[in-house]
């Protein structure tokens, strides 16, 4: 995508006041932004900008802003990486999912690097602590402790007793072992059965559904990475001919008529990652902004994926969403 194309998500964002407009700084920032997904531009970059802007920054008179998206393709990455970091920005920005934040990592040991959404950043390497990240890297988890327990729960609503919970994770994602770990702790503490099944690939995926299913298990969890993410169509597709109550990390299956989903509010995460930039920018280092963990969640179902499915939603749960699509 091209630089004017992508700040044109910035078409409704909010205007500065005149007087701060009026005020020209000395410097103007570079800033980069690297994305694994396509359309990263619209929903986690547009609010990341959009709080930049509120912050006093804007494209022509203070900042210039690169983006870079590998559109899905892992490996083009580090290539991508290498070619902001040549740029020389201020401040490197790195999207969803590790892999983006690795690439950043591997090609600048200098350059401050911001991510917004890793899930197990100490265990993939990339910072020595949440407290202490001790080098040029911080950004923020979107996994908390009391996430998968959650998540277990509200499940449990729609497969109550202890019916077979079957788990659907990316081994070779870091994330995923440690959201596993959360999510086996709390299913022990409720007694709750489980079965995990593995998708690197996407036919690895499709067994693993499709081994669920004949495994008798009542309901599905996935622990979510960019490659789940990218093979949600097919997914939604086979837990739906199953007519298999599902409970997801990301909005974007529900979107996509997934039936559940509870996550961290990505957004609001994005214009955290926008102060922790501005704060950089103002002298700030990488070293002593603590990794933040997400505190604000929600709750999404789609009622007309649940009709379809004959799933009767309890009216307590509907009660307690932040948003029915119906």
């Amino acid at each position: 995508m091209k630089r004017r194309e992508f700040l044109g998500v910035l078409s409704g964002a909010v205007t500065l006041p005149l007087t701060a407009r009026a005020q020209q700084p000395a410097k103007s920032w570079r800033i980069a932004y690297l994305a694994l997904l396509p359309g990263e531009d619209t929903s986690l970059a547009k609010p990341f900008l959009e709080r930049l802007q509120e912050l006093g920054y804007s494209e022509g008179r203070n900042i210039t802003l690169l983006y870079r998206s590998a559109d899905g393709r892992a490996e083009r990455l580090p290539q991508l990486a290498a070619e902001l970091v040549q740029a020389r920005p201020e401040v490197l920005v790195t999207g969803f999912g590790t892999l983006a934040a690795k690439a950043a990592k591997g090609a600048t040991g200098t350059i401050p690097v911001v991510f917004t959404m890793v899930g197990d950043p100490v265990g993939a390497g990339l910072v020595a602590s949440l407290s202490r990240p001790g080098a040029n890297v911080t950004g923020f988890s979107d996994l908390a402790s009391e996430f998968a327990a959650k998540r277990l729960q509200l499940l449990q609503n729609l497969v109550p007793g202890q019916k077979l919970i079957a788990v659907l994770g990316n081994p070779d994602t870091p994330f995923t072992a440690l959201a596993l770990q959360q999510v086996q702790t709390a299913a022990a503490a409720r007694r709750q059965p489980l079965a995990v099944f593995e998708g690197r690939t996407l036919d690895e995926v499709s067994a693993g559904i499709e081994a669920a299913i004949k495994s008798g298990a009542a309901g599905l969890m996935t622990l979510d990475d960019p490659f789940l993410l990218s093979a949600r169509e097919n997914i939604i597709k086979r837990v739906a001919a199953a007519r298999l109550p599902a409970i997801y990390g990301l909005r974007d299956y529900v979107e996509a008529n997934g039936l559940m989903s509870y996550s961290m509010d990505r957004p609001q995460t994005a214009r955290r990652a926008a102060d922790y930039v501005d704060r950089i920018l103002k002298g700030a280092v990488p070293a002593d902004l603590p990794v933040e963990q997400p505190t604000r969640f929600e709750l999404v179902i789609n009622l007309k994926t649940a009709k379809a499915l004959g799933i009767e939603i309890p009216a307590s749960l509907l009660a307690t969403a932040d948003e029915v699509i119906e």
